[in-house]
């Protein structure tokens, strides 16, 4: 596992307390976005899509603080945008770390040198560094040349500089399990601490609709990667910043449920609905109401069109951690064996749409939804 066992330990132990106070729904990471500004134009990214006077605001570390109190999650995720251009980010940081709390900056890497001394290495500090792949996939995927090697010298120096390090990477339509391969190889060269994976969910504000993974396609793709990962006892080199039942999940294994509030989201315009991906739904005054107030029943795979092919972790690591602690043996073996990449599938949760007596529309591209074999269909209205 990519993960230090001090952290894993802490966050153990959180969830074994709120399990034990009988807790419905708790937090397991704050997606803590303090600004959508960024220096690049991703394919498969929306954030930059806002008016001018949005870009440019940015979160108050007194409102950010806040929110990490408020929240009590043991892990704070930084995205964006691009963090860095946040000038009092560094703030920020401190403030978290000094809670002791586990901070992932991510960012795109391209302002690391000019502000790598603003930060100081902690076990509390990781720098997420985004990575798609090799040089020719990344640099495609950001839709700007020389992004990778800019990003290759940054963990570099950050790993010199004695910073904790892991890269995210997002795997879209199209991907050679071969390359991805390589990639991992890659990386653990580079000597990350861990890769986060996940598989390219459909954002409607994205600038390409036609990059997204359809469910059935992703879980064929990551079953054809970690074959490859045990190829030449590659796998045991692989180390994922994930629990091993999400990878199982990846590869088919494994029929969760979305758990949307592990991961909530606070961002310039408040406590976002129901989650990270999914910013159309309204805002929470706080996040007591967040937890409380959103029909989270109206949501999730088979509830709501818009989810049917989201597998990202944001959503379903906290569902794959939950079931860790109901059964730690299969986790276990999953750990040790790593994922199966044969055999069939675990099947689909049903479709549910009509969860109440209103109706409305949808708007979610039939030909992304449709657009492999095997790929259920639905329709572009869902009855909530």
């Amino acid at each position: 596992m990519g993960i230090p066992l001090i952290q894993q330990y802490r966050i153990g132990k959180y969830l074994l307390q709120r399990k034990l106070r009988g807790d419905e729904r708790y937090p397991l990471v704050l997606m803590l976005e303090p600004l959508f500004q960024c220096n690049l134009a991703c394919a498969g990214c929306g954030k930059i899509d806002y008016p001018k006077d949005i870009l440019q605001r940015r979160m108050s570390v007194a409102d950010a603080l806040r929110a990490v109190d408020e929240c009590g999650a043991p892990v704070v995720s930084i995205p964006g945008g691009e963090p860095l251009i946040h000038r009092e980010l560094p703030q920020i940081v401190a403030g978290i770390v000094a809670r002791k709390k586990f901070v992932y900056l991510c960012s795109n890497a391209i302002l690391v040198p000019k502000h790598l001394d603003e930060y100081t290495p902690s076990p509390y500090l990781t720098f997420s560094i985004h990575l798609d792949g090799m040089q020719h996939k990344h640099d495609a995927s950001v839709c700007q040349e020389g992004v990778f090697d800019k990003a290759v010298a940054a963990i570099r120096l950050l790993r010199e500089r004695n910073f904790r390090v892991t890269v995210n990477c997002t795997v879209f339509a199209g991907e050679d399990p071969d390359e991805i391969a390589e990639f991992f190889d890659f990386a653990m060269e580079l000597g990350v601490e861990g890769i986060t994976v996940s598989p390219g969910f459909q954002y409607v504000h994205a600038p390409r609709q036609d990059v997204f993974l359809g469910r059935t396609e992703g879980k064929r793709l990551f079953r054809e990667i970690f074959a490859r990962g045990r190829q030449r006892g590659r796998q045991r080199r692989w180390a994922f910043n994930h629990s091993s039942l999400f990878l199982d999940f990846l590869a088919g294994n494994q029929a969760y449920q979305c758990t949307p509030w592990s991961n909530p989201t606070y961002n310039v315009f408040g406590w976002q609905k129901p989650c990270y991906l999914m910013s159309d739904e309204g805002y929470a005054p706080s996040f007591r109401a967040l937890m409380d107030d959103t029909a989270w029943s109206r949501y999730g795979v088979g509830r709501d069109p818009r989810c049917d092919n989201c597998m990202a972790h944001c959503g379903f690591e906290g569902t794959a951690v939950g079931d860790v602690l109901k059964h730690p043996l299969k986790a276990l073996a999953v750990a040790l064996r790593g994922p199966r990449v044969s055999g069939p599938m675990a099947a689909e949760l049903p479709i549910t749409y009509e969860s109440g007596a209103h109706t409305r529309t949808v708007l979610v591209p039939l030909s992304t939804l449709k657009r492999e074999q095997g790929t259920r269909e639905v329709s572009a209205v869902g009855v909530e």
